[in-house]
Order: structure tokens, then C-alpha cells, then sequence
């Protein structure tokens, strides 16, 4: 079982194009593991409990149960216009959520791993946590990461996160499979030194801040939102559930045949949320070293000019007007092709334009008008494998080959840019080849029947294997091609069904149309 889930999003705004990117990214991911034969789940979801809420919906004049409801439509309608298919879907608010995280706060506070102390100290309400000294800047000051930052004192339980760190850096330094890219879990390792010694406040007082979780045993606080939300990885996949809470049999989705669950998280939220809290809490509540998930950490779409988009700079993409702009298609294609998976890329609406125009609609929209349209006109529509092959034909099925492999190779490691640069490399082949053998010539001439065929026939051959290829980026599309080339359901096929020869000898297709129509944008009107 592979068990995907990404960060659950913060119902205090808007969904922005970050939000988009990561949930596209896991869903072409839990897609990619299907066609790989695996059997898969995909959660995501919504964090709605926590200060900033309340304090929106306090200015807003409504109930934080109102205002999470609103924000939770928007992001559950941008994920079906995108095409983002999940199995579960988390929201903190659900009581099974409730009922699981006071489950873990009981039996935490019974193994005494809770404890209540006083403390005063700098509190940062955007980040909704207590500051240390080593949150200054080199003048002695917070910064502006931290928004207002205020001087609190007052009673709260604290969670003995000190006695894992030690543990955690040891398993960090001998399982580097744990953190995706590499050079994160250096970053980790250096936050775990900064860190030692120091507890974590997991409540807070009901007289500040009421939208929460209570604690089971204190009426008077409610549950930090960071230690309520890294539990619905857990909470949602039958955690601690009842047999007819509608969710997954836990011990069959977590870890089972040593296959870690994966976490897709944004690199804002590896130090110190996922990175040490979290598998530090789940040290305290028993998991062992080998059930601890991996954590596949993504990078930022930042503006042409490298800076981070985002409401306070005022240069914020909206995904839902991109798709409506653009297409779904188009915005699936770029968000995971213009990107490292761990590295950070600057947004660029011309490169979008760019990369659909090129990659999809000239080059495998050419391939395919040549192959579909050609074989309409000059075979009726039957593929033939025609004359014996020729070092043109041979090389042609090594580009493919090749190509595949790579695919497959690239996606294993979640570098979805790469994957895709190898079915464009492919298909860049196949161009020059029907340049080379010119279909529209060898129809001239009754004599090249056979000839014209087998090119005929390469041709679509690799567009059939194009649309398998591409089914978790664009299943839309890809689907549109496997329809016209009347190739089964694609989710009836899966990686190990590709071989020369999936279209076979006699095959008819159906009628071809347009799948990428190219995007023209529109010339403003003349003053």
C-alpha cells in the first residue's frame, strides 16, 4: 500500500497557487503509483481550528464554524476543477479528529509526557507559537516573519518534546531515506541542535483563544493547532477509530510491508512542525523508528523576480482564474513541469503559454494529427504493421524504450519535470521521423502500401504509449487520445502492460480530433 497525504491547508484564506501545486503534485504522484500496478491512498484536507480563524471570523462578525465552512467550498471546489481525486478527506473539526486527538492527549498525559507550568515569553500571532532568543535577527529583533509578536504570561501544558530530540537526530543521521531532497535533512539535523532542551506548548487558555480542541483532562485550555492538525496523518486513516467510523483499517495503511507512508509538505512547515514535533509525538505515543513516515518536502513558486508570492506583496496567483483562462490541462502541465519537486521556481505565465504551446500542442498534437489523421486518410483508419523493419523502425522502438525507462526511473524519485521531458524527447523523435520517412509521399505511390503502413503504425504506437505515460499529469487528455485511438480504459492499464505492440496488427481507430488546441492569447484592442 502506498499512503500519500500532503499538508492539510489553513482555512484562514483563499486557496493560492501554492495550495494548487502541492495537491496537482500528489495527485499526479498517487496516479503515477497506480499505473504502476500499486495499490494506493491519497488524504488531504482542511486545518480549521486555531487564532487566526477566530480572529478573522470575530472581524468578519460570524462563528469560526461558519467562517472554516465558506473557506473549506473553495478549496473543495479548486481541487475538482482541477481534477485532484482523493480517497479521504480531513477536516479537524470532524468529531472522529476530536475523539482520536484526545485519545493521544489522555494517554500522553498518562505516560507523563504532559506537564503544566507557567511561562512568560514573546508570542507570534501569526505563527500562533511562543518565540526564543534564536528567533531574533542578527540586530536583536524579530522579524517581519513573525507578524505582531507580543509579550504573554500564563499558565499552559507542555509537551516533553526534549526527551525525544537526541533519539530523533539519531534516527535522521542513519535513515536518510527519512527526508526527500537530501539537503533538507541536513537543514533538519541543524534545527534538532538549535532546539535541545526545549519543550513544546501544546494549549492554550480558553480565555484568549476558544476555537479548539479541549484538552480532556483541563476544561480550561484547548489544543495548540499545530499538535491538533499533524494528527489528522494519523486520525483520518483509522487511528484509534472505531470499526464503523467510516475510515481505513489503520494497520493496513500505515506502513504495512515496510513501505513508509509519505508526507508532502512545503519546506516552510518541515522545521519545526514536521520535522520535530511531529515525529517526536509519535516517538511518545509508541510508533517505532521504522513506522516514522517520509517526509517529501516541495519547494516555493516564487515571482519572476524570485520573491515569494504572496497577499502581503500583492503579486498572489489565483489558481481558479489560471484555469479559466488557460484550461485545466495547461495548468496541471506547467505546475509540475516547470519545477524541480524540492526546489523552488519562479511562476511565469509566458513559460506556461510556452510549454503547452511547444510540448503539447505543436509537438505531441503534430504527432498525433500525423498518426491519427494520416491513418484516417490513407488506411481507413486500420493500422497495419506493414513492411519488415528497417534501422529507421528499430531506432525509433529504442527511442521508446529509452524513453520509458527514464519515465518510470524519474517518477520513482517523484521528478515529475523529468518524466515528463522524457515523453517530449520521444515524441520530438517520432516528428523527425515521419519528416524523414514522409508518410504524405509514400501515399503517392500504391507500391509503398506496406511501407506507409509500418510508419503509420510507429507513429501511432507511440502516441498510444504517450497517453499512458502522460494519464497521471493529464488524465483528461490522455483519456481523449486513448478514446480515439480506442484503446481500453486507461486505469485498466497499468506500466507493466506497455510493450511494442499494445495497438495490434488490424486495430482500428476511431475518429481524431483536437486534444491540445493551442492557446492564443488576445491582442488588446486598438486605442
Amino acid at each position: 500500500m502506498f499512503y500519500l497525504t500532503t499538508a492539510i491547508d489553513y482555512t484562514n484564506g483563499a486557496p493560492h497557487i501554492g495550495h494548487a501545486y502541492e495537491k496537482v503534485l500528489a495527485d499526479v504522484i498517487i496516479r503515477y503509483r497506480r499505473l504502476r500496478g500499486e495499490e494506493a491512498y491519497f488524504l488531504t484536507g482542511v486545518d480549521q481550528h486555531g487564532q487566526k480563524v477566530q480572529q478573522t471570523a470575530d472581524k468578519e462578525g460570524v462563528h469560526p464554524a461558519t467562517f472554516v465552512k465558506r473557506t473549506t467550498k473553495q478549496f473543495l471546489n479548486l481541487w475538482e476543477k482541477l481534477g485532484v481525486h482523493y480517497d479521504g478527506w480531513a477536516e479537524t473539526t470532524d468529531a472522529r479528529h476530536k475523539a482520536c486527538v484526545q485519545a493521544i492527549l489522555s494517554e500522553l498525559q498518562q505516560r507523563g509526557q504532559l506537564y503544566k507550568k507557567a511561562h512568560s515569553g514573546y508570542y507570534s500571532v501569526r505563527q500562533e507559537q511562543f518565540l526564543q532568543e534564536r528567533d531574533r535577527d542578527e540586530h536583536g529583533n524579530f522579524g517581519p516573519q513573525w507578524g505582531e509578536v507580543t509579550m504573554i504570561e500564563e499558565e499552559n501544558w507542555y509537551f516533553r518534546l526534549s526527551e525525544h530530540t537526541a533519539w530523533l537526530k539519531s534516527v535522521i543521521e542513519h535513515n536518510p531515506e527519512l527526508i526527500t531532497p537530501a539537503f533538507r535533512r541536513a537543514e533538519l539535523l541543524n534545527a534538532l541542535d538549535r532546539s535541545a532542551g526545549t519543550d513544546l506548548c501544546i494549549s492554550r487558555p480558553k480565555e484568549r483563544l476558544r476555537w479548539g480542541i479541549e484538552l480532556p483532562f483541563d476544561a480550561n485550555f484547548v489544543t495548540y493547532v499545530w499538535f491538533d492538525a499533524l494528527i489528522n496523518y494519523i486520525s483520518f486513516a483509522g487511528y484509534h477509530a472505531a470499526a464503523d467510523a467510516g475510515l481505513p483499517d489503520f494497520a493496513r495503511l500505515w506502513n504495512v510491508g515496510g513501505s513508509r507512508c509519505t508526507h508532502l509538505i512545503g519546506k516552510d512547515i518541515l522545521v519545526p512542525a514536521h520535522g520535530i514535533y511531529w515525529l517526536c509525538m509519535l516517538h511518545a505515543m509508541g510508533f517505532t523508528e521504522a513506522q516514522l513516515p517520509r517526509l517529501l518536502v516541495h519547494g516555493f513558486w516564487n515571482s519572476k523576480g524570485g520573491d515569494k508570492l504572496s497577499k502581503s506583496t500583492g503579486n498572489i496567483v489565483d489558481p481558479n482564474e489560471l484555469a479559466d483562462k488557460f484550461g485545466v490541462d495547461a495548468v496541471r502541465y506547467y505546475l509540475v513541469r516547470d519545477i524541480v519537486t524540492g526546489k523552488d521556481s519562479d511562476f511565469d505565465l509566458e513559460r506556461l503559454i510556452m510549454l503547452f504551446n511547444t510540448e503539447l500542442a505543436n509537438e505531441l498534437g503534430n504527432l498525433c494529427n500525423r498518426a491519427l489523421n494520416m491513418s484516417q486518410r490513407f488506411t481507413a483508419g486500420i493500422l497495419r504493421h506493414g513492411a519488415p523493419l528497417t534501422p529507421d523502425e528499430q531506432a525509433l522502438q529504442a527511442s521508446l524504450a529509452d524513453s520509458s525507462a527514464a519515465y518510470q526511473a524519474a517518477m520513482d524519485e517523484c521528478d515529475i519535470a523529468r518524466g515528463l521531458e522524457a515523453i517530449s524527447r520521444h515524441v520530438v523523435y517520432c516528428n523527425g521521423y515521419a519528416e524523414r520517412m514522409k508518410p504524405w509521399e509514400l501515399n503517392k505511390d500504391p507500391v509503398n502500401q506496406d511501407r506507409l503502413a509500418s510508419v503509420l503504425y510507429h507513429l501511432a504506437e507511440s502516441v498510444a504509449h504517450a497517453a499512458v505515460l502522460l494519464s497521471p499529469v493529464l488524465p483528461d487528455a490522455a483519456a481523449k487520445l486513448a478514446a480515439q485511438l480506442n484503446l481500453p480504459d486507461l486505469t485498466t492499464l497499468k506500466l507493466a502492460d506497455l510493450h511494442w505492440g499494445l495497438l495490434p496488427d488490424g486495430h482500428l481507430i476511431g475518429k481524431p480530433k483536437p486534444v491540445f488546441p493551442r492557446i492564443v492569447l488576445e491582442e488588446p484592442a486598438a486605442s
